[in-house]
């Protein structure tokens, strides 16, 4: 636990209610403790691939702010010579240091090996600063940080083996919004300096932070996720397709993330998005149920999504506004339930 432990009633009434459970990750309680259920402990990258044909390394990309990260490099993909799609990665965990995994944990160190060598992708995953030692904020600006050294090839593996016209922003959990407003917000806002092709955005189980976190009883986290500017932002998104995954059990995650892909297509966005509901299931299973069959299956559609050919946008535009959830169909549109 993260607090101080209060004799009041009150307090220990609070104690007792739960009002974010993420399984096999964290609990928030009303009060605002958080209690840790799982943290993975971390393991060292190697350059040598072993039996799972990655290599890895850890690189430092801003040594002041303390933003670094770590790549993984099929090499059975680059021995056949070709130029690889290139995955900016950021890690869930709800911002918070006591509740974050991390970019060099055990947990994300498998899952993104799992990722480059199925997706024959090279992936970048970012470890940026987290609560509270930092606000919340940082992880924006380290997020941005990463895409512009990732943009610029600054690192031997980036230069010889990615295909800078296949890059791709993805996250999950907190990630997800991350990637989001990292590719949406930024890139469209901030971007006219650095030559960047994205060509897709992929938002596992995105949990999008708002500033009322947590959340009061009645003022919900699901609840207003885009303000206008933001779903203008969206409409200019910098890239080709987006993909967003939903459990179906995680409501107060799910509802979100559905009505940002509706947004996405509400706006008179060019770009195809496609909706993953993954019935019965829990948030972050990717991470915790890695042999599961929706696991699996997750993965396959996240691999088909990377791999699939280069589409051209959608000529049709037109003003942006606020929507909701259901809103009439202006843009291509693909959802699957697994």
């Amino acid at each position: 636990m993260l607090a101080n432990k209060s004799s009041s009633v009150a307090d220990k009434t609070a104690a007792s209610e739960i009002a974010i459970d993420l399984p096999l990750k964290i609990r928030i309680y009303k009060n605002a403790w958080i209690e840790q259920v799982l943290r993975s402990p971390f393991v060292p990258a190697s350059e040598d691939p072993g039996n799972t044909g990655v290599a890895t390394r850890d690189v430092v990309i801003d040594r002041e702010a303390g933003v670094a990260s770590r790549l993984f490099l099929p090499t059975g993909a680059v021995a056949a010579g070709r130029r690889l799609p290139l995955i900016l990665f950021f890690h869930g965990g709800s911002f918070a240091a006591g509740a974050a995994e991390s970019a060099f944990c055990r947990t994300y160190h498998r899952y993104a090996t799992s990722l480059a060598a199925r997706a024959r992708a090279l992936v970048v995953s970012v470890e940026y600063r987290l609560v509270p030692e930092h606000p919340v904020t940082a992880a924006y600006d380290d997020a941005w940080t990463a895409l512009r050294w990732a943009a610029s090839s600054a690192d031997p593996w980036l230069l010889y083996h990615a295909d800078a016209r296949r890059i791709f922003i993805a996250g999950d959990g907190t990630g997800g919004d991350i990637a989001y407003r990292t590719a949406a917000v930024r890139v469209s806002r901030d971007g006219e300096d650095i030559d960047i092709d994205i060509e897709g955005l992929l938002l596992i189980h995105p949990y999008f932070w708002e500033p009322d976190w947590p959340p009061s009883e009645n003022a919900g986290h699901g609840g207003g996720f885009l303000t206008t500017s933001q779903v203008a932002a969206t409409a200019s998104l910098p890239c080709r397709r987006a993909l967003v995954a939903v459990a179906n059990k995680q409501g107060a995650v799910r509802e979100p993330g559905r009505r940002s892909a509706a947004r996405m297509r509400g706006c008179w966005w060019r770009g195809e998005v496609t909706i993953v509901e993954l019935n019965g299931e829990d948030h972050a299973l990717h991470l915790y149920m890695p042999a599961s069959g929706s696991t699996e299956r997750l993965m396959n559609t996240i691999i088909e999504f990377i791999n699939k050919e280069k589409v051209a946008p959608n000529l049709s535009n037109g003003p942006c506004k606020a929507v909701s959830a259901e809103v009439p169909r202006r843009g291509p549109l693909t959802k699957s339930c697994l």
